[in-house]
């Protein structure tokens, strides 16, 4: 049987994703995620706060990461979408010349998922402040994608991140839905929209996008491998590959 072992970075003080991919590919038993850190404690529009994501802070863990020879290995944020897409397509670049495996990040995944459903008016839920949701917005427009509702929890401690509530969540996603987004995206890998997400998409019949679950499927997409047994938690995005090598 081949093993397919799926490596990724995260921020040190992510509490949401790491439970959330193994309780995502529970049923793959060809596969197991492995996981580094690098320090991000916070996330605001600041000198100090975009310092975190030096590409020689990151890149030193995905060296790491790389000793386990993994199938795929990614970066599990969504530090792109403020700071800008095309930094995560050059990291990746960078990532697969050091490594030779395929790459994965959380916004790029996102933004595939979002072209594959021919969605255009998207909503977003994030954690974050006005100034980097102002961001978000800016750099999906860039790339075909108008969002017309959003919603911001204000937070900039990143271990914060992880304690909103899944009620919150799913309220926030609603109310999106019901301003006209085609497409939801809970964007932050450690806000706890997995669990959620199937829910209020089924409720309100409108794809409903989770960054880590985003990220696992296109961990598995970027190998060729099925994601219909992703189904319990994003219904219209399992069903975007079909095929299996």
């Amino acid at each position: 049987m081949r093993i397919i072992r799926i490596a990724m970075l995260t921020s040190s003080s992510n509490s949401v994703l790491e439970p959330w991919c193994y309780e995502l590919a529970r049923s793959q038993t060809d596969t197991s995620i492995h996981f580094g850190r690098v320090e991000v404690l916070w996330i605001d529009d600041d000198p100090g706060s975009l310092s975190q994501f030096q590409d020689e802070n990151m890149l030193r863990g995905f060296d790491l990461l790389s000793h386990v020879k993994p199938s795929v290995i990614g970066w599990n944020g969504t530090s792109a979408s403020w700071l800008g897409l095309d930094r995560d397509r050059l990291l990746a670049e960078e990532i697969y010349k050091r490594t030779g495996c395929q790459v994965v990040t959380a916004s790029l995944s996102i933004i595939e998922a979002l072209k594959d459903l021919k969605v255009t008016n998207i909503g977003f839920v994030t954690p974050y402040v006005t100034p980097i949701q102002k961001k978000i917005i800016a750099n999906f427009r860039l790339e075909g994608f108008e969002c017309v509702s959003e919603r911001h929890f204000y937070l900039t401690d990143n271990f914060s991140f992880g304690e909103v509530s899944e009620i919150k969540i799913s309220r926030a996603a609603e109310e999106v839905i019901n301003e006209g987004a085609e497409a939801v995206v809970i964007l932050c890998t450690n806000l706890a929209g997995a669990g959620i997400a199937r829910v209020v998409e089924e409720k309100t019949g409108v794809p409903v996008l989770d960054s880590v679950v985003l990220t696992v499927w296109g961990a598995f997409k970027s190998i060729g491998k099925e994601t219909s047994w992703l189904s319990e938690w994003a219904p219209a995005v399992s069903k975007l590959l079909k095929s299996i090598n």
